[in-house]
């Protein structure tokens, strides 16, 4: 797959690298894709936005291998907003798909956090 954000998203929708005519729609739309997973919690601390080819998954990801889901998240997304398919079972079906992929990305990025009662063990063992 392709390393930068724009053209792997462009590969995944069947358009060529070459082909310039989209990009500015699916430019708006991983942005708004990109927006909603700051909103979950998923990537950096600040909002990340993308303006061409030159942005790449590491540009987005940094150090985190256990976020690879995101491009599936992004491309799914972007393809519902992009270019839905006709069929209604097929929607349905990345819907699905979405649905899960934001609640374990959302899980995965989430800070571990002791609950009260296995910081009260951890003091207890101390």
């Amino acid at each position: 797959m392709e390393e930068n954000i724009l053209d792997s998203i462009k590969i995944l929708l069947g358009i060529q690298t070459t082909d310039f005519n989209f990009d500015a729609e699916i430019l708006m739309h991983i942005n708004s894709v990109f927006m909603i997973l700051h909103q979950l919690g998923v990537g950096p601390t600040t909002a990340f936005k993308i303006t061409s080819n030159s942005e790449d998954w590491d540009d987005f990801l940094t150090t985190s291998v256990d976020l690879e889901a995101v491009k599936s998240y992004i491309f799914l997304k972007v393809r519902l907003l992009f270019d839905p398919p006709q069929n209604s079972f097929l929607v349905d079906s990345i819907e699905k798909q979405i649905t899960e992929l934001e609640w374990r990305l959302q899980v995965q990025s989430e800070p571990y956090t002791l609950t009260l009662e296995e910081e009260e063990e951890e003091e207890e063992e101390i």
